[in-house]
């Protein structure tokens, strides 16, 4: 719910454009050459920041005219009356700027927004703009020396910067936490969890079919258990999420991700265990000595475990192949002068040629690993 300064203030924003629209007034600047040519020294963008804040003071006296009238004039239907002016500041590139804002106030002694000091008042989003310079990097630190474009900005100390981030930072978690996922499909879910200051971070990343990876949702827990785990796919099925779509479901092998899974995408759901997890599972066992060697010896062997799977697959396709030769064996020999069995024959023994040569290369990977010359390798084979 809005508060009433809110409700004021894009009152007077709109009360703005309508003048803008309506009266069809226009605003004029004149500028001493002097002046310029001194701005100019100090660079283009000096001359640039310093016209457009003379022209926000000159659009404020505008506003200011159209509602009060002409100054040191009489109007015998008067409503509001100017009020001197005070410190204000408007956001400019991530900063605050000071400004001389006027005041009007009605006869009745109440205070007259102006709409263009709101527009200039709101400028740019602050949060945002620290937010995007933080993440690329920027220290709060270094904040106001980085981005500082007025000499006169103020609102760029660490402890202003690190406030905007937590307010972005915020906005950008209920974002995440709150997104529809209804018209999202992912070909992968990957759902690991993490130690952060004592306590655990299940997280839940999808994986598209063009490969971008997206956040789906993050939990807290003291420990990596089934009910922090359920809770984090239940917020994604209330969020749209089809569990009921077959994908990938990659797991770092605990028992509790594994049993959460199964409770909301069946018994039937594919679910490989994370390489990598596997891996430094079996090294936090050994000493940092022998680390090297069997982390070496571990890839290896995924590799070979995936050339057998390839190998595997292609006889398959193979006996396919010769299945249906005999259906359409005769038909080509017509057509071609040769029929398909030296095609069909070749699939076997190319596979298994390719797949010994792929493995005399990892044996000898193996062998160098372990120690072992390049002849001796050679001579071994």
């Amino acid at each position: 719910m809005k508060k009433p300064y809110q409700i004021e203030a894009e009152r007077a924003v709109k009360q703005l454009e309508a003048m803008a629209t309506d009266g069809n007034s226009t605003v004029q600047m004149i500028l001493p050459m002097a002046e310029m040519v001194g701005w100019l020294r100090k660079g283009v963008g000096e001359l640039v920041r310093q016209t457009g804040l003379q022209l926000m003071e000159l659009l404020m006296q505008e506003e200011v005219r159209e509602l009060v009238g002409e100054r040191s004039q009489r109007q015998a239907e008067r409503t509001a009356n100017r009020w001197g002016s005070e410190q204000g500041y408007c956001v400019v590139m991530g900063q605050k700027v000071p400004v001389k804002r006027p005041r009007v106030r009605t006869v009745e002694d109440k205070e007259v927004h102006l709409g263009s000091y709101e527009m200039f008042h709101r400028g740019e989003p602050l949060t945002e703009t620290v937010w995007e310079k933080l993440m690329r990097g920027l220290s709060t630190r270094k904040y106001g020396q980085a981005v500082r474009q007025f000499t006169e900005a103020y609102g760029l100390e660490k402890s202003a910067v690190s406030e905007h981030f937590i307010e972005a930072s915020r906005a950008k978690l209920k974002d995440l936490m709150e997104s529809r996922l209804d018209k999202t499909r992912f070909c992968a879910l990957l759902i690991d969890a993490t130690p952060f200051e004592g306590q655990q971070m299940a997280a839940a990343l999808g994986i598209g079919q063009d490969g971008r990876k997206t956040i789906l949702g993050i939990r807290q827990g003291a420990t990596e258990n089934a009910t922090v785990v359920g809770e984090l796919l239940g917020d994604l099925v209330s969020r749209g999420l089809d569990f009921t779509e077959p994908r990938l479901y990659v797991l770092d092998g605990g028992k509790a991700l594994t049993a959460a899974v199964k409770k909301y995408a069946g018994e039937s759901a594919a679910i490989q265990r994370c390489q990598v997890h596997k891996r430094r599972n079996v090294l936090d066992h050994l000493t940092d000595e022998q680390k090297p060697a069997v982390a070496k010896k571990a890839q290896c062997g995924l590799r070979i475990g995936r050339l057998c799977r390839c190998q595997t697959r292609a006889e398959h396709a193979a006996s396919r192949i010769d299945g249906s030769q005999s259906e359409c064996s005769a038909e080509f020999g017509r057509r071609d002068g040769r029929d398909l069995d030296g095609a069909s024959a070749s699939h076997p023994d190319a596979t298994t040629e390719n797949a010994g040569q792929h493995e005399r290369d990892r044996v000898g990977v193996l062998n160098r690993g372990a120690g072992l010359s390049e002849r001796e390798t050679l001579a071994r084979r």
